[in-house]
């Protein structure tokens, strides 16, 4: 796993458990509500990639933030595919000509 991945699940790992505190709910609490254990919650906080994606969703959508998650890849966040869709885009576009029925049709 690339470096910048388990840096940034070590980052985001770090927020949840901020956020969890700063709500004043205990690691078990979370973990009631997401339907999963107290230790599981502790390896998110950790950041350990081997965690279901939607675990870490769950805990998110706990902690009020799933709409947060929900823009990660948002077509309109894009900034690297917008800028690749728009220097594809054809410098002309031709409508095309209606056939002209020929003869026996």
């Amino acid at each position: 796993m690339p470096v910048a991945v388990r840096r940034a699940l070590k980052n985001i790992g770090a927020d949840l458990s901020a956020a969890r505190r700063r709500r004043r709910l205990s690691q078990s609490v979370v973990a009631a509500r997401v339907l999963t254990t107290r230790q599981t919650i502790a390896r998110i906080e950790a950041g350990d990639p081997s965690v279901a994606w939607g675990t870490w969703a769950a805990v998110c959508y706990a902690l009020g933030l799933l709409d947060r998650l929900a823009q990660v890849a948002a077509a309109e966040q894009d900034e690297l595919g917008l800028a690749l869709e728009g220097a594809r885009l054809p410098r002309r576009v031709r409508v095309p000509q209606p056939r002209a029925a020929g003869p026996g049709e």
